[in-house]
């Protein structure tokens, strides 16, 4: 089995790739890049043998290296991301996976032109064992016929907005940066694409801060199914990091927030909810890694699961010209 020569650019939540890819067979990190000196002398220390860089492009560039590992800017994301498709190397990168239906396009052509290349984004949340479940529960029939999707996205850490990278993005999009991990749930769980979107947002948490996007905003979903979803990015909650979710069928409901994963399976009042003995946040933000690299080794074509990271971006930038436009918007899918 050939050794994968692993490049990873950024080093903030990059270094948890870092110790993911450390704990894979058949895996040896030998580039780190970050713009911070400060950080790269701290990788310096722990990493001695590894080469570290200021620049995304002598990891891009390098023949060698047959896996690239993007946890950089937002919107640094497109265009690392194509330059390595296009370099035939896989790409395991943060969300979102990029930021407008034309870097989408981009993208997708460059991935179809080299489809054994794997690429995936680290949309976390469905590495968590009770959602696992929750989708074999929900295939099964254990729900009914599935009506309606509700997800919440808590941020909770207003100085990040205010104070770090993400206010000095144009036009960041907290739909894109947060609320995307409840639409790729949505997505993955129910197994459907919606058709249309409408979306509000305020920045009223925000205000007289430098932050000067919506910190708040709220999409509805409409399926062809008739199945309604409805997901929110609150970036300014005064409250701790964490999401919320409801998944509402014929024959039950599922709920997770502070009191932990449960099901109803009855309306009577009487009958309480059955709890479920299962996490929902994975045990790290690098969990998708091993399953990424075994795929890689396997040699199997990801079609199905590469449209998936396509289609979730469609559906967030949809939500955002719903925001911009304040009218309902059809989904374009890439």
């Amino acid at each position: 089995m050939k050794t994968l020569q692993v490049g990873i650019i950024g080093l903030g939540v990059g270094e948890q790739h870092l110790e993911s890819y450390q704990r894979q067979a058949g895996c040896e990190v030998v580039a780190l890049c970050d713009f911070s000196q400060e950080k790269l002398a701290a990788a310096r220390e722990r990493y001695p043998q590894v080469q570290l860089t200021t620049r995304a492009e002598d990891i891009l560039e390098n023949p060698k290296i047959d896996l690239v590992s993007i946890a950089s800017y937002d919107d640094h994301h497109f265009e690392q991301t194509l330059k390595a498709l296009e370099a035939g190397k896989h790409v395991f990168v943060e969300k979102p996976l990029c930021r407008s239906l034309e870097e989408l396009r981009a993208l997708k052509q460059a991935w179809s032109k080299n489809p054994q290349v794997k690429l995936t984004s680290n949309l976390v949340l469905r590495s968590a064992p009770v959602y696992n479940w929750l989708k074999t529960a929900i295939r099964e029939g254990e729900l009914g016929e599935i009506y309606a999707f509700d997800g919440d996205y808590l941020y909770g850490r207003l100085h990040k907005i205010t104070e770090g990278w993400r206010k000095d993005v144009p036009d960041y999009s907290v739909m894109q940066g947060g609320g995307i991990h409840l639409i790729d749930l949505m997505l993955w769980l129910i197994g459907q694409t919606p058709q249309e979107v409408t979306a509000h947002g305020n920045r009223i948490c925000t205000a007289g801060t430098a932050f000067k996007y919506h910190d708040f905003v709220a999409a509805t979903f409409r399926f062809p199914s008739g199945l309604i979803g409805r997901t929110t990015a609150n970036f300014g909650c005064v409250h701790r990091h964490q999401h919320v979710m409801r998944v509402f069928g014929t024959k039950g409901t599922f709920l997770y927030d502070d009191q932990g994963p449960r099901c109803h399976y009855s309306r009577d009042p009487a009958v309480a909810a059955t709890a479920l003995d299962l996490a929902a946040l994975p045990p790290f933000k690098g969990a998708l890694i091993g399953g990424f690299v075994q795929e890689i080794f396997s040699c199997r074509e990801l079609g199905p699961q590469t449209q998936h990271e396509f289609d979730v971006i469609s559906v967030c930038v949809a939500a955002d010209r719903a925001l911009a436009t304040a009218g309902a918007t059809e989904v374009e899918y890439v």
